[in-house]
């Protein structure tokens, strides 16, 4: 997958500015594609010069002109495309787990700082997915369609931080008991 698969997959909700992009990718797919708002930026060019989307100047009184982003037809096809192609899993590349296969050179109450802090990390992240599920999905029964497909999108990240979750607890769990 590459980035433009993930802001066409963003754009197909809606018409955006490039501001507006940023917040709506940051708040759906940036959850599992993470970018940097010059990324996308960089990104969009590319994109309107492949024919992927287009852009249309609205004007503002009393305020700059906003460039409204969509996705063409081509664009769509181009997704289509993408998403009817067999895909691999993606490695996997965690800061924590080389620092914990490397966590012999260290003071072993540095590696359970590290563990209590990403712990909390995965907290707040399941926290965020638990309230994205009450707000946007309350009755997931009811989804349908596109929703329904977004909220399995939120299913995995939830099962993720969990999953994150009881492995930094039996982490800390061994450390602790350890006394080496």
């Amino acid at each position: 997958m590459s980035l433009s698969h993930a802001i066409l997959a963003t754009l197909s909700n809606g018409c955006y500015s490039g501001y507006d992009l940023s917040k709506q990718f940051a708040g759906s797919v940036g959850f599992f594609w993470y970018a940097t708002q010059q990324q996308i930026y960089r990104e969009l060019s590319k994109l309107e010069e492949q024919g992927y989307l287009s852009a249309e100047l609205v004007r503002q009184e009393n305020r700059p002109d906003k460039r409204m982003l969509s996705i063409t037809t081509a664009g769509k096809e181009y997704l289509r495309e993408w998403i009817s192609q067999p895909g691999t899993i993606s490695p996997i590349k965690d800061d924590l787990l080389v620092k914990l296969f490397a966590g012999h050179l260290v003071d072993r109450r540095m590696i359970l700082i590290e563990l209590q802090h990403h712990r909390t990390q995965h907290q707040a992240t399941l926290n965020t997915y638990r309230e994205i599920e009450r707000q946007v999905f309350g009755d997931s029964a009811k989804c349908d369609g596109a929703d329904e497909l977004r909220y399995l999108t939120l299913l995995n990240g939830i099962q993720v931080e969990n999953g994150w979750l009881a492995w930094c607890e039996q982490a800390i769990a061994m450390l602790e008991n350890d006394s080496r």
